[in-house]
């Protein structure tokens, strides 16, 4: 080698050769721990030590339509509902572009700060392409995410009614055996039925702003009536006198529905998530609604049915899957769909003939 070529800049040294057999074993067994799926036992020790990492792996199987993947999730289910029924479980609806993730953020923040541990379900409308969420709610709760006291998974909410994901329910379940005490599930909010989310939440809390048009007109009388608490959010600025406004018109439409079971008469706050004002009185508020529910044992009342309606709904759910997923069935339902495209037989016909092969 020449002196001129030793001194280029574009000379490259002669590097010390890779140990073959380290190397390969090394990188074979970390590929081997990465494919290996854990146990049973092993994710629901990891959920019980509050181990966020088996907490995602379990939702994940629980979000799972592969057959394989139900039979372990219901058996993590099984192991981890003696420690779950032990948080306040809030849902929180409202139309989009009122602001729900930058409350629930603000909202989460704080109760993190009072020592509460938060989990967010953050249902995210599917895309009809990949199936997958299309809001990331992670990506807009950008301080709730880093925060060590809180958890936030978005799940698509498929195809369900009112944006609630398919298996909310068990995902509760883990969450609050893994710890946390507060559960915020937020709902898409697209003006689909909400009757979901009001099944499985202690608390249903309707956000609303105003200057959109749709201050009363706008409200379907089953949500309002489902509502233990309207919050006008982003009650700041130029907007303050109109949220006032707002609140003593939706006071008065509340008084119009029937009391309800509990006992409870729904209120109306004003709220700036972004300026973190009225979030306190939105805690304190929801906690006298727990305090007045629990004294009257209608908090266990309600619990109580919700368990009856989440088997109803598991049933159903269950008997739909295993429909579709019968191999002869699914031969089938492609030779229908033919006929039906070709003019050859009615859906109806189809459907009578689908569902006698079951």
């Amino acid at each position: 080698m020449t002196t001129s070529q030793q001194s280029s800049a574009l000379h490259e040294n002669e590097g010390v050769s890779e140990p073959e057999t380290t190397n390969k074993s090394a990188i074979q067994a970390i590929k081997n721990k990465r494919h290996k799926q854990p146990s049973v036992a092993d994710l629901v020790e990891g959920i019980l030590a509050k181990d966020l990492t088996a907490l995602s792996r379990a939702i994940t199987l629980v979000e799972s339509t592969n057959p394989q993947h139900l039979k372990k999730a219901n058996a993590i289910i099984q192991e981890c509902l003696p420690y779950a029924n032990n948080s306040v479980r809030i849902g929180i609806t409202g139309v989009p572009g009122v602001g729900k993730s930058t409350f629930i953020e603000t909202f989460g923040t704080f109760l993190t700060a009072k020592g509460k541990k938060v989990a967010v379900l953050a249902v995210d409308p599917s895309s009809t392409l990949s199936h997958g969420s299309i809001l990331g709610d992670k990506t807009r709760m950008e301080d709730l995410v880093k925060d060590d006291n809180a958890f936030i998974r978005p799940s698509p909410s498929g195809s369900s009614l009112g944006g609630v994901a398919r298996k909310s329910r068990e995902t509760i379940i883990l969450c609050e055996a893994a710890g946390f005490d507060t559960i915020l599930i937020e709902t898409v909010g697209v003006g689909q039925s909400e009757t979901a989310v009001h099944s499985m939440v202690d608390f249903f809390l309707l956000l609303k702003i105003t200057g959109a048009g749709d201050e009363l007109q706008g409200i379907k009388r089953g949500i309002m009536e489902m509502a233990d608490a309207i919050v006008i959010n982003k009650a700041d600025g130029d907007n303050l006198k109109r949220a006032k406004t707002a609140k003593v018109e939706f006071n008065r439409a509340l008084h119009l529905y029937p009391p309800k079971e509990s006992g409870w008469q729904p209120k109306v706050l004003l709220a700036s998530a972004l300026k973190n004002e009225g979030i306190p009185e939105v805690w304190e508020l929801i906690n006298t609604y727990l305090e007045l529910a629990k004294t009257s044992q209608y908090f266990d009342h309600k619990r109580k049915i919700q368990n009856k309606f989440w088997l109803l709904q598991t049933i159903e759910e269950r008997l739909k899957s295993d429909f579709y997923n019968n191999p002869a069935i699914k031969t089938e339902l492609q030779i229908q769909l033919q006929h039906i495209e070709n003019g050859t037989t009615s859906p109806f016909a189809a459907a009578e003939l689908l569902l006698r092969m079951k």
